[in-house]
């Protein structure tokens, strides 16, 4: 559950300071060392992997194109990007916990760590081509959420796309009583377990003023459901 606004619904690790925008070294960690990341942490990281992988699959980020990764955390998207055959030259990971940008560990050069608030972003407008927001948007309440897609809006370009990820009820198959178990557990204790609401982002994401191009689920670990929007080319520009 990613914390570019915040990362309530998990234990903090022990404070360290990342460095603010600093380039990271160059090799990616090996995804299985789980002994720099805090252990509550870690037990449920394998649960996201499946719709990460999934979300960057739909989003295809291009070599030429700018990506942000809002929400960073300790590095999930960063480390399977790194991994990936194409990968973008410009890439900045934001997060508003500088405890956890200090879990990230090592990145290809070039790539940027920031301290930032998904509400209030300090990057300009349309500063980027493409976007993912990874498991982020259900920690947000009804009234941060439209702040937040509008952020998200505005500092993509003109025709850039973003994908979210966020746990989300099947409508159907095995899944679907595992996500209302664990909505209801979201529901109970939201101080705890927040992270794991059900929230499907479409209806969001179209009132923000996004198109919809196609979404996706992932049914290993969390049920989530992943989905690719662009910002359109012309349209009623929006405060």
């Amino acid at each position: 559950m990613r914390g570019l606004g915040r990362r309530a619904s998990r234990p903090e690790p022990p404070f360290y300071f990342a460095a603010r925008g600093d380039t990271i070294s160059s090799v990616a960690p090996d995804p299985g060392d789980v002994c720099q990341t805090p252990p509550p942490y870690v037990c449920q990281l394998w649960l996201e992997r499946s719709a990460v992988a999934t979300a960057l699959c739909l989003l295809a980020p291009a070599v030429d194109e700018r990506l942000v990764d809002v929400g960073t955390g300790t590095g999930e998207v960063l480390r399977q990007l790194a991994r990936r055959s194409i990968v973008p030259r410009e890439v900045t990971g934001i997060d508003a916990s500088e405890a956890m940008l200090a879990r990230v560990g090592p990145l290809p050069p070039g790539w940027l760590l920031r301290v930032g608030d998904v509400r209030a972003l300090d990057q300009p407008d349309a500063s980027f081509d493409v976007l993912i927001a990874s498991y982020l948007l259900q920690l947000l309440t009804p009234v941060e959420l439209p702040a937040a897609l509008g952020e998200l809006r505005r500092v993509l370009r003109p025709g850039g796309r973003l994908v979210t990820v966020t746990p989300a009820i099947p409508p159907s198959g095995l899944a679907r009583p595992v996500a209302n178990a664990l909505d209801r557990l979201a529901e109970r204790q939201s101080e705890r377990y927040r992270g794991l609401r059900a929230l499907n982002p479409a209806s969001s994401l179209e009132r923000a003023g996004f198109r919809l191009l196609r979404s996706r689920w992932s049914l290993r670990g969390y049920p989530s459901v992943c989905v690719l929007a662009i910002r359109p080319e012309h349209g009623p520009e929006r405060e």
